[in-house]
């Protein structure tokens, strides 16, 4: 019985919220302006952010930013973007780059692609598994 109320006591005191320190805010701002806005902020651990939006032509918001926190590895992350009408563009260190080639195209698969090019613009399909429609 004082296992059972004793394994009680410690699950209870290991369930019981944890105690976690409040990060200060060290700077913020916002100004909006239907479709114009700013806001940043930057707080005591190093996390900020900073975007910009403007009026598009389509009447939506193009928004330009960034954002930078600490990773848990203590590597600082920045993380630069845009988002317009051509869609969401990101930059970072970070993020997957693309595979640069390290050998040259092959010449006959630059002939492979030129042929396919051509049959395109005569108007040739293929189905999904390649076949010519």
């Amino acid at each position: 019985m004082k296992t059972i109320i004793f394994s009680c006591v410690i699950a209870m005191a290991m369930a019981a919220p944890q105690f976690v320190e409040p990060i200060a805010i060290l700077s913020q701002s916002s100004q909006m302006d239907g479709a114009n806005f700013r806001y940043n902020y930057e707080t005591q651990d190093g996390t900020a952010v900073d975007t910009v939006g403007s009026a598009s032509v389509n009447g939506g918001s193009n928004i330009e930013g960034s954002y930078r926190f600490t990773a848990p590895s203590g590597e600082l992350i920045e993380v630069r973007y845009i988002a317009n009408e051509n869609g969401a563009q990101y930059s970072s260190p970070i993020l997957p780059q693309q595979v640069q080639p390290i050998h040259p195209v092959p010449e006959h698969a630059l002939e492979l692609i030129r042929i396919a090019e051509e049959l395109r613009s005569q108007g040739v399909q293929w189905d999904n598994q390649g076949f010519r429609i």
